[in-house]
């Protein structure tokens, strides 16, 4: 469950999108192995669960080198619940003023992708298929992307979202 409350987020169907998001970048057994997800790495080529112990800042940030994350040779930095990439983290834990990589951060920085993909009066309207659509840019995971990595369908995500107390328009 997402850290940040309904009235911080914008409403329900906010906190029920990040659900589904952190769903869809991590996974069940990621969501149940971990901090609910605000603390794992990406998954490298060896499959495992990899887990990060301090949220005091990106834990690629001071200069652990990137993942491979498969056998052509593609590497990720990507980390928390909803997998945010390094290369992001300096300006917009400066544009936000976040004052760590703990959960509460993670949440308002994945909030921050999602109106900057047009996306937030979809989610809050409940147009989830909408929503989804415009942020695959952002999430590898979310269908529509050209990024070579599995997608989740569609009629799952919003299975997940509506379990996740979402309403739909």
């Amino acid at each position: 469950m997402a850290i940040i409350t309904a009235q911080d987020a914008g409403g329900q169907n906010v906190v029920a999108y990040l659900d589904m998001l952190g769903w869809s970048e991590i996974g069940t057994a990621g969501l149940a192995a971990s901090d609910d997800g605000y603390n794992v790495v990406v998954t490298g080529i060896d499959g495992k669960l990899e887990l990060f112990s301090s949220y005091a800042d990106h834990p690629f940030a001071n200069g652990r080198p990137s993942k491979v994350i498969n056998s052509k040779g593609l590497t990720s930095n990507a980390a928390g619940r909803y997998q945010q990439m390094l290369k992001d983290w300096p300006h917009y834990r400066d544009l936000l003023q976040l004052p760590d990589f703990g959960p509460l951060s993670q949440d308002r920085l994945a909030i921050q992708h999602i109106k900057e993909c047009r996306a937030l009066p979809d989610v809050i309207a409940g147009n989830i298929a909408s929503a989804i659509a415009k942020c695959s840019n952002i999430w590898a995971s979310l269908p529509g992307n050209s990024y070579g990595q599995p997608v989740r369908p569609t009629d799952d995500l919003i299975a997940h979202y509506l379990a996740a107390s979402g309403v739909m328009q």
